[in-house]
This record gives structure tokens, C-alpha cells and sequence, in this order.
């Protein structure tokens, strides 16, 4: 079955282009349009989408109410449509945080000639934020035994007289108490199998001084980033570097919106910075970011590379940072789509630094950190909301 869009956007063109779209791949279906924000939330609660790609600038109603008022009556992963400008970079930081999952530069001149490659990126992006939408399967307790069938007791006991029947009432009476044996038995086994499901509180960590705290994230991560960052104290004691999967364009605008909001410092990386307790770098969106040893602790700004796909790379800040602090990093990976920083992770792991990866839970897509989980990397996984608790606590 396939998955169902929405379209939404106040030019008939751009509406007609992005259903041809999506039609060229069979997992997707546009099963509706609208042109704006007023009529987007009844198409939804009418047509109930799988997914809504979104425009922000339309009449009647924008793009952000439109989003916090579907997010209020039919909760539905909505892909945003962006310009690449410091304004456009605003708008969308507002809808993801309204509820958005995602968001696709919004390019006309792309849009109407480089049809294959465009089709490709829209439909991927669609299909990854349907995923967002899944959850975790109901936890069933592995101590559960299916009642086995048997002869009724009562019944052999109005069949019987005589001695039969005080022979069959001590064995009744004897079945009665294996029976309860039994059932101590098996609800001690669920208790058990219960407790065996639920991970056991570990031993409080030791505050340990880390020269440096990393945190990659993609997909879901500016919002996931602002859940811990705000909640940061202003003498945090680390220095931190911040690798956010996002054009050019938006890295500024999302330093800034973030350092607004925080008690810490928050600042798109330069050339040159220095690392120190209580500023985060973010990596700017196309380049790539390294940490260096001079001066005490720096960052390098290079050219992004051709060669990978991400720009800013997490494996690549990551790598850096085991060459020149082995030992002595913590780096966080996030919710994000597909394995960037599980082989930063793994070099960083392998000098003695320690790797904690977002619980499944929690994230918009469970992708960096599961690749993080599944290679045994990660020394601990834990949900989004208590990630800043166990920075303020662990690191010194």
C-alpha cells in the first residue's frame, strides 16, 4: 500500500510538479492538494495523508499555523518547503519546532528541469519522514505460559462415592496445590521476565573531565539540540562542537536562534575559534569541521569534500577528535537518517573516549544512533529527555 501525500502550496504549478513527482515512484501516492494553510488542515482531517509536504508564504493561512493546528487535531509527519535564505532558514526552524519533521530547499528552476534528480530526493525524503511516524511494538512479558487444557476437577468429584471419593478428593486436593505451586511459580517467572525487560538502574557514573563534548545529528536533530542545549547551565565545563546536517544558509540562522535560547554560547564554528567550557561550535552547513591541538584547542574550517555526502560530516569531526584527544571526548550521536558518526564513534571508542547514542523512543528517525547501538559502540543509550541532566552530571 502505498504511502499518501498532501500536497499544499499556493502555486498551481509547484502543486502540479511535486505530484508528478511523486508519482514517478510506486511507493507514493498524492492523494490530495491544497492551496492554503485553512484548506491543508481540512484536506487532512478529510483525507487523513501520510505524509504533507508544505509550503510556509500562502494566503488565508501560513505554513506554521497550519502545521501546529494539524499537529493539534491530526498529529501527520509534514515534509516543509524552504527557500535557502537566512529568512527562509528562520521560517523553517519555526515550523520544526511547530512539528515539522523535515524540510527541502524549495528551488523552482530545479524543480522544473532536473526532474530525475529532484524526483529522487523528494521521494526519499518522503518515504524517511513517513518512517517518522512508526513506534516501538508493545513490550510482551517473555514469562507468559498459555494455560494449558485439562480435566475439571469438580467434574471427577460429582462422579464419585464412597472411598473413590475421598481417594479422588486428596487428589484433588493435592492437584489443587500443585496448581498453586504452579501459579506462584509462573507469576514469579513474569515478575521476572518484567524485571528482565526493564534495563536495571546502573551504578551512578563518576563525574570524569572530558576535553570536549561532540554531538552528531540529522533529521529530527535541530529540535533534539535544542531540548539539550537549553538546558545546559552556563558554566558547563566542556567545550562542545556541534555536527547538524544543514545547508549552508541555515547553519547561521540556527546558531543564532540557539545561542538566543541558551544559557550557554552557542556560534557557527570559524576558522581558528578556540575551544572552551560553556561555547558550542556548530559546524557550518557545507563545510567541514576538524578539531585541531593548536593554541590549546581549536577548530579547522575546510572546504566540504565531493567525496562525501555529508557537509558537515560527523565521522570526519569525529575521526579528528580521536587523533587529538584520545581518551578524553564524549560524543552524543542523535537522531538522524542513516550511519553518520558510527565510524567517527568507533575511532573515538577505540582511544578510550565514551559514545552515548539517543534511545529509539525518542528520535524522529532512529538511524544514527541505531547504527551507533547495533556496532556495540555506544556505552549507553538514553532517552532524549535526560540527555542534558547526564551532561551536567557526568561531565566536569
Amino acid at each position: 500500500m502505498p504511502i499518501t501525500v498532501l500536497v499544499v502550496d499556493d502555486s498551481g504549478f509547484f502543486r502540479r510538479r511535486v505530484c508528478e513527482l511523486l508519482e514517478t515512484d510506486p511507493r507514493l501516492k498524492a492523494i490530495g492538494t491544497a492551496s492554503n494553510g485553512r484548506e491543508a488542515v481540512e484536506k487532512t482531517l478529510e483525507l487523513k495523508p501520510d505524509v504533507i509536504t508544505m509550503d510556509y508564504e500562502m494566503p488565508v493561512m501560513d505554513g506554521i499555523s497550519a502545521v501546529r493546528e494539524i499537529m493539534a487535531k491530526q498529529p501527520t509527519p509534514v515534509l516543509m518547503f524552504s527557500s535557502l535564505t537566512h529568512e527562509g532558514a528562520r521560517v523553517t526552524l519555526d515550523a520544526l519546532e511547530a512539528g515539522a519533521v523535515d524540510y527541502l530547499p524549495k528551488n523552482f528552476e530545479d524543480i522544473s528541469r532536473n526532474t530525475e534528480k529532484m524526483a529522487k530526493v523528494l521521494c526519499d525524503r518522503v518515504i524517511t519522514v513517513a518512517r517518522s511516524r512508526s513506534s516501538a511494538a508493545p513490550v510482551v512479558s517473555r514469562g507468559y505460559q498459555p494455560r494449558q487444557p485439562g480435566r475439571d476437577p469438580h467434574r471427577e468429584e460429582t462422579k464419585a462415592s464412597g472411598v473413590e471419593r475421598s481417594r479422588l478428593q486428596d487428589r484433588i486436593a493435592n492437584r489443587r496445590e500443585e496448581a498453586r505451586k504452579k501459579q506462584e511459580q509462573q507469576q514469579a517467572q513474569r515478575a521476572e521476565a518484567k524485571a528482565s525487560l526493564v534495563a536495571a538502574p546502573k551504578p551512578k557514573a563518576r563525574p570524569r573531565h572530558f576535553s570536549l563534548v561532540m554531538i552528531g545529528t540529522s533529521t529530527g536533530g535541530p529540535m533534539a539540540l535544542q531540548t539539550v542545549l537549553t538546558r545546559l547551565p552556563a558554566n558547563f565545563p566542556a567545550p562542545l562542537v556541534l555536527v547538524q546536517h544543514m545547508p549552508s544558509t541555515f547553519t547561521g540562522a540556527f546558531a543564532e536562534r540557539l545561542n538566543s535560547l541558551c544559557k550557554i554560547q552557542v556560534k557557527e564554528a570559524e576558522d581558528g575559534d578556540l575551544l572552551r567550557p560553556g561555547l558550542a561550535l556548530l559546524a557550518p552547513g557545507g563545510k567541514q569541521l576538524m578539531i585541531d591541538k593548536r593554541n590549546g584547542g581549536s577548530v579547522r574550517v575546510l572546504p566540504g569534500d565531493d567525496r562525501l555526502n555529508y557537509k558537515p560530516c560527523a565521522d570526519v569531526t569525529f575521526g579528528s577528535a580521536a587523533k587529538v584527544y584520545p581518551g578524553k571526548v564524549l560524543a552524543v550521536v542523535l537522531t538522524g537518517m542513516g550511519a553518520d558518526g558510527r565510524e567517527g564513534a568507533r575511532m573515538l571508542k577505540e582511544t578510550g573516549s565514551v559514545v552515548w547514542a539517543q534511545d529509539e523512543a525518542s528520535s524522529v528517525i532512529y538511524g544514527m544512533p541505531m547504527a551507533v547501538a547495533k556496532a556495540n559502540i555506544a556505552e549507553e543509550i538514553i532517552n532524549l529527555a535526560d540527555i542534558a541532566d547526564k551532561l551536567t552530571s557526568d561531565v566536569t
